[in-house]
C-alpha cells in the first residue's frame, strides 16, 4: 500500500515538473533575452563642429547591450560612444551591432561627407606609414630579412612568436623576400609587387586553390598576381590597417586586418590572427626599403681552444639532439696522448642527428689565416658498430650560423673515418680548400654519422682552432 502511495507522488511531482519545464508562459526569458529587434535600436551621429568629417556615434537604443560599430571605411568601434573619422568625402554605410543576452541584432544608417579633409591624414601614424602627404610616390616597406625575428609564428592570443621565429635571411628560398608595398598618402593607395608568388604553408596552399604550385622553404610558394592598386585603412584608436580587396602582406593567412604593434619612420610590427588556422597568430616585421641592408660583419682571424680542465669553460658547446649524460667528464684512458683529467663525453642519442657546436659572436672566421680544427678523440669499442649505422668516425662542419635552422646548407664538412678504438688519438681537420669563405661563423662536430637512430658514446679533448 505505502509502495503504490509513493509511486503515485514520484509520478505526480514528475507530471508537475515536465508541465513546468514545457509551459511556454514560464520559458526562461529572464536568463536567456529575448532577441532584440531593429525597432529598439537606434543610433545618432554628430559631425564635429569644428572638423565635420570627425562623427561622434551614440547608441540611443532602448535596450541594454554592449553595441560594436563598423563604420563603412575599414574602422571599427566598440562601446555606446565611439568617434569615426571620415578624410574623404562620400557615402559611409555605419553599421552598428547591439549584443544582449538573447542574440544580437544590426542597424545601418548612411552618412554622407561631402568634403576631403586631408589634414586627418597628417598624423604621426599615417606620415610614418607613407613618408607624409608631400612624398608623391609613397614609401615602400619588405620584410626585415637581415634581423632575426622578422617573421614568426605563435598562439593567436599571444604577445609573441613563442613557437617559432625566423633567423635572418631564413626565409631566402621563398618568394617572401620579393614582396614590396608602397603606401600612399594622397588617395589612400597601396601598390604591391611581387615576383608572381607568394608564400604560405599547406593550409594556406589549400584555400588559395593550390594552383601553380612551387616548393619554397619549408611551406611552398603558391602563384598569385597582385591587382594593379588596393586601398587601405589605417585605424588609429584600434591600431589596425586593412589592406582593401582581400590584400594582404605577401604571406596568407586568410585575413586582410593586421594589427600594429609598433609603427615608426623605420619599424613597421604587424601581428595577424590566421582565418585558415584557427589558433595561430604571425608576426611580421617590415623596413623601408632604402634601409633593408644586409649588414657587413666583419672577419676576423681569432683563435680558439679549449681543454675542459676548468671549472668556467672558455668554449661552452651547444648541444643538439644529445643523451642526458654530463658532457664534462673524466677521462677514460689518462694515459699516453691524453693524460687530462677532465674531457668532453659526446652521448649520441636515439635521435636521427646528435652534434655538439660552437657558433662565435659579432664576426665571422677569417679563413685565409685561420682553417685547421683539431682535436684528440676517443672511440670506445664497447659500442654497436655491427648494425652498420653507427660508425667510427667524426665530422667537422662549418656552417653560416645567420641561416639558422637551415645552417646545415651552407656547410663544409670534412670527415675522418674508420678510426681505431679504445685509445686516445689526434686528428687534423683541414679547411684550407675553403679559405675564401667569408660566411663561416659556426664549427660543429658530429660523432658515429648522422642519419640513423643507434645510440652511442664518444669522448674529445684539447679541441683547437688555428692556423
Amino acid at each position: 500500500m505505502m509502495k503504490n502511495i509513493f509511486k503515485s507522488l514520484v509520478m505526480i511531482l514528475m507530471g508537475v515538473f515536465v508541465m513546468t519545464s514545457c509551459d511556454p508562459q514560464d520559458n526562461d526569458d529572464n536568463a536567456l533575452g529575448q532577441l532584440p529587434l531593429a525597432s529598439q535600436l537606434d543610433f545618432t551621429f554628430t559631425p564635429s563642429a569644428e572638423k565635420p568629417n570627425v562623427v561622434a556615434l551614440k547608441n540611443e537604443s532602448s535596450l541594454n547591450g554592449v553595441a560594436t560599430w563598423d563604420f563603412g571605411n575599414g574602422g571599427k568601434g566598440k562601446g555606446d560612444n565611439v568617434t569615426a573619422s571620415f578624410p574623404f568625402k562620400g557615402d559611409y554605410t555605419i553599421s552598428m551591432t547591439l549584443y544582449t543576452t538573447g542574440g544580437s541584432t544590426t542597424i545601418t544608417k548612411v552618412i554622407s561627407i561631402t568634403n576631403d579633409d586631408m589634414s586627418l591624414l597628417d598624423t604621426p601614424m599615417y606620415n610614418a606609414l607613407t613618408g607624409g602627404a608631400a612624398n608623391l610616390n609613397g614609401k615602400t616597406w619588405v620584410f626585415d630579412q637581415y634581423v632575426a625575428g622578422h617573421f614568426g609564428v605563435g598562439p593567436a592570443d599571444g604577445s609573441t612568436p613563442s613557437w617559432w621565429s625566423c633567423p635572418a635571411d631564413g626565409k631566402l628560398q621563398s618568394s617572401m623576400y620579393t614582396q614590396e608595398f608602397t603606401f600612399i598618402q594622397v588617395g589612400v593607395k597601396m601598390i604591391w609587387k611581387n615576383n608572381g608568388y607568394v608564400y604560405t604553408n599547406s593550409a594556406g596552399k589549400d584555400a588559395l586553390g593550390g594552383t601553380a604550385i612551387v616548393p619554397g622553404a619549408g611551406d611552398f610558394d603558391v602563384e598569385y598576381t597582385p591587382k594593379t592598386s588596393y586601398t587601405y585603412t589605417l585605424d588609429e584608436v584600434n591600431k589596425t590597417i586593412t589592406i582593401s580587396d582581400g590584400g594582404f602582406f605577401g604571406h596568407y593567412t586568410g585575413t586582410s586586418t593586421y594589427q600594429i604593434l609598433k609603427l615608426t619612420d623605420d619599424e613597421m610590427y604587424l601581428k595577424v590572427v590566421s582565418t585558415v588556422e584557427p589558433g595561430n597568430g604571425w608576426w611580421y616585421r617590415f623596413v623601408p626599403k632604402e634601409k633593408n641592408v644586409k649588414p657587413i660583419v666583419p672577419m676576423k682571424a681569432v683563435a680558439l681552444a679549449e681543454n675542459f680542465e676548468a671549472e668556467k669553460l672558455k668554449i661552452d658547446f651547444k648541444r643538439e639532439s644529445m643523451g642526458k649524460l654530463d658532457s664534462i667528464y673524466s677521462n677514460p684512458a689518462p694515459l699516453a696522448l691524453n693524460s687530462s683529467k677532465r674531457v668532453y663525453l659526446y652521448e649520441k642519442s636515439t635521435e636521427l642527428y646528435s652534434n655538439v657546436s660552437y657558433t662565435v659572436s659579432g664576426y665571422k672566421f677569417d679563413l685565409s689565416t685561420l682553417n685547421k680544427v683539431r682535436i684528440k678523440v676517443f672511440i670506445p669499442s664497447y659500442n654497436d658498430y655491427s648494425v652498420d649505422k653507427l660508425k667510427k668516425q667524426v665530422a667537422v662542419k662549418l656552417q653560416n650560423n645567420d641561416n639558422g635552422g637551415n645552417a646545415w646548407q651552407t656547410q663544409t664538412e670534412v670527415v675522418k673515418g674508420d678510426l681505431p678504438t679504445d685509445k686516445w688519438i689526434e686528428l687534423e681537420f683541414d679547411f684550407s680548400t675553403v679559405k675564401d669563405r667569408t660566411d663561416y661563423d659556426k664549427i660543429v662536430i658530429q660523432f658515429g654519422g648522422e642519419g640513423h637512430n643507434v645510440p652511442g658514446i664518444f669522448f674529445f679533448d684539447d679541441f683547437s682552432f688555428s692556423e
